[in-house]
């Protein structure tokens, strides 16, 4: 367990030695920035526990008890702009976490983030990008889906969002590509991968596969879906539910103890924030929980508040 001062500093520390790597920004006319690319990112990060109800109350919070820390804090929407400002420093400082993973497979799977009532009537805010979709949890909901890689023990490799209606096969495909192609403006995908990608049945189809193995030089482990090829005997499916076990608990993590589950986002930069200040703290909590001995997932008392 860390004091709030504690882990406070090393977030800002590994941020800012991290900020450090990245290309120099060119300085725009007019005042300076209220806070640093460092501190933005501290306090994104930071904002997403459970703790607080929602970004608002986290603020508050922030004003009344982060002032020795961050002397210069502006007021909210001033931050909220700053931090959609660097929401590509913040996705890649999310992933780069999770760098120092060499897994023999990643776990890949999705799963889906309401933005409102699927039922309400008029216009969306995210009209263009989020849509009416199904999923197991949620059922019928108007949202986006959101993909990730998890490594065994669970850390973040790699995230994208897409609409709710998205195909598996389709997001799992556009994550791949652009994984391969490591685009600099899309950070969130991670690094290039060759090695296994364990999947659910959402994302069977064998000559789907077979051109993914040969394009993106990978391996992929799913059960066929009923009807679709020959069934796995029972031991096979028992052993492929154990290995995706971990992502589970990684999109519990994400949805309960960051607060996912609840959020209403207005804008889709409000919502590519949060999804990386999530992944960005949940990867950054895995490596201090390994610096104090502790199981990797144990976030309920990483802070003594």
């Amino acid at each position: 367990m860390y004091d709030l001062n504690t882990f406070l500093t090393w977030l800002y520390v590994t941020a800012d030695d991290f900020v450090a790597t990245l290309p120099r920004m060119p300085i725009k006319p007019g005042r300076l920035a209220a806070l640093s690319v460092s501190e933005v990112i501290t306090l994104s990060l930071f904002a997403q526990w459970a703790q607080f109800t929602s970004e608002r109350d986290f603020y508050r919070w922030a004003q009344r008890h982060l002032r020795p820390f961050f002397p210069t804090l502006p007021n909210r929407s001033q931050f909220n702009r700053l931090s959609r400002a660097y929401v590509a420093q913040t996705q890649a400082f999310a992933v780069s976490l999770a760098d120092t993973e060499h897994p023999l497979y990643q776990v890949m799977d999705g799963f889906g983030v309401a933005v409102r009532n699927s039922r309400r009537r008029g216009r969306s805010w995210l009209a263009g990008y989020a849509n009416i979709g199904l999923c197991t949890r949620l059922g019928w909901y108007f949202g986006c889906y959101l993909l990730d890689s998890v490594t065994p023990s669970g850390a973040i490799t790699g995230f994208g969002l897409g609409p709710a209606s998205t195909k598996d096969q389709k997001m799992a495909a556009s994550f791949l590509m652009q994984r391969d192609l490591a685009p600099p403006q899309i950070p969130s995908v991670g690094h290039v991968y060759h090695g296994y990608y364990v999947m659910d049945k959402g994302f069977s189809g064998p000559h789907l596969h077979q051109t993914w193995e040969q394009t993106f030089q990978i391996g992929v482990v799913c059960a066929p879906q009923t009807g679709h090829g020959e069934p796995w005997p029972k031991p096979w499916r028992q052993w492929i539910a154990t290995l995706r076990e971990i992502v589970e608990t990684v999109h519990d993590k994400l949805l309960n103890t960051f607060r996912l589950s609840h959020e209403r986002p207005h804008d889709i930069s409000g919502l590519l924030t949060r999804v990386a200040a999530k992944v960005g703290l949940h990867n950054f909590c895995i490596a201090m929980n390994r610096l104090a001995g502790r199981p990797d997932l144990q976030f309920a008392d990483i802070i003594a508040w």
